[in-house]
């Protein structure tokens, strides 16, 4: 009897899990994918969806027949509820689907409710789904027949910053295009406790770069920041020292503002009792498997990492690409060797590859490993990441089409520069 694989999430971690498992294990398992919607979206994309530099047909795809192509089955529906005693998810409507191993790439829930006045029915704007993108494009046409002051950056609880940087650059030369980028001042508002941390600890000279940046493109900044509150046209900012105390209030006049909301993990995983942390992500031991339910996986935003270092204001991890993929392929050989019989001894590198738009020029980093410390850490600028970026979601999303979640040039090309997914 093939053995049921159930992954939840069809995302940049659910797509790569469900090819992998199927192509390793496809005469031992039967896989089944479940997401809420019917359509991939290449979220890296959306700063530039947010723009009108992309469209949504640009970045997303019909999931169902690349899936069942290779032999996967794909149910769209909400999960209401996992029931790890049971083995079984349940799905909004009542559908029942039993499993032996699950694998949870959901991404995060974005907690928009933790402040006052944030997000898309409030008044800041996201780039955190296709959806949000498309909403902040609406909104951005609006602002450009009576441009103002701005306000780009991250809540309180977020844990992926690079998109707030991507944004603000983008936006930047978007309005300088339009030739108003003189009647818009722009202010970063972030919980980092310094800019271009990331929620690493800083990879390579990536503050001294990213301040520079600032400088340049003349864009203000507020670190160690909380939000208490948004209306109408105004953030309420709390800004604290080292100690995590306030320090300074900062009200900010805004008539355009993009946000990256606090994460959190999804309803239906978080109301499982030993599987998540009080925040809701996946707690995983060193083989992306939960400690209280052996046959349960977890992979990318969804589970629980430790931040990199103490904050003033708590700063979350980012899950980045790569090492997302990295967790995935962990994965998928622990399950192997458990269906032989033997115990998960395959842990991820987490190793990190990111390339972050600009613009007309971008920043690449690589930090080996992503969390510190590090064997190998650089940052670097130039136009050809930009043109990197471009070429990048293409291949990506080239590649979730035709099911291949790590072809072999990739693999031995990556390979070269000593960046691996598995530890040795």
């Amino acid at each position: 009897m093939k053995k049921e694989i159930l992954v939840l999430g069809a995302g940049t971690g659910g797509m790569p899990a469900a090819y992998e498992l199927q192509a390793a294990l496809g005469n031992k398992v039967h896989v089944t994918v479940v997401n809420q919607s019917e359509y991939f979206q290449f979220v890296p994309s959306n700063p530039w969806v947010a723009v009108g530099w992309r469209t949504r047909k640009d970045t997303t795809f019909s999931i169902r027949p690349h899936l069942e192509k290779k032999g996967i089955d794909f149910v769209v529906g909400k999960v209401e509820k996992i029931e790890p005693g049971g083995n079984n998810v349940v799905l909004s409507g009542g559908q029942v689907l039993s499993y032996d191993y699950l694998v949870i790439t959901t991404g995060p829930r974005l907690a928009f409710e933790l402040i006052e006045g944030a997000g898309p029915s409030g008044h800041t704007q996201s780039v955190c789904t296709v959806d949000h993108a498309e909403s902040a494009l609406a909104k951005l046409q609006e602002f450009l027949k009576d441009p103002g002051p701005v306000v780009v950056g991250s809540f309180q609880g977020a844990s992926c910053f690079g998109p707030a940087y991507e944004y603000a650059f983008i936006l930047d030369r978007h309005l300088r295009n339009h030739k108003i980028r003189n009647k818009v001042p722009m202010t970063f508002v972030t919980s980092e406790p310094y800019i271009g941390h990331l929620g690493l600890g800083g990879v390579g000279d990536s503050k001294g770069m990213m301040e520079s940046e600032f400088r340049n493109q003349d864009i203000k900044w507020i670190t160690n920041a909380r939000v208490a509150k948004v209306t109408d046209h105004e953030m309420f900012v709390e800004e604290v020292g080292a100690d995590g105390e306030k320090i300074r209030e900062h009200v900010l006049p805004f008539r355009y503002s993009m946000m990256i909301p606090p994460f959190r993990g999804i309803e239906a995983v978080a109301q499982v009792k030993d599987l998540v942390n009080p925040a809701g992500f996946v707690l995983i031991d060193e083989f992306q498997r939960s400690p209280a339910y052996p046959n349960i996986y977890s992979a990318g935003v969804c589970v629980a990492i430790p931040p990199v270092e103490k904050t003033p204001v708590p700063t979350g991890t980012p899950k980045t690409g790569y090492m997302i993929e990295s967790m995935v392929s962990a994965i998928v050989k622990n399950i192997e060797a458990e269906l032989d019989g033997k115990s998960p001894s395959t842990k991820g590198t987490w190793n990190a590859i990111c390339l972050a738009d600009m613009g007309d020029t971008g920043a690449a980093f690589v930090a080996l490993p992503q969390i510190p410390p590090r064997n190998v850490a650089w940052m670097k600028k130039g136009k050809w990441v930009h043109l990197a970026k471009v070429a990048f979601e293409k291949y990506f999303i080239r590649k979730m089409k035709t099911g291949t979640s790590e072809p072999v040039y990739e693999k031995y090309m990556l390979k070269a520069l000593g960046i691996e997914k598995i530890a040795k």
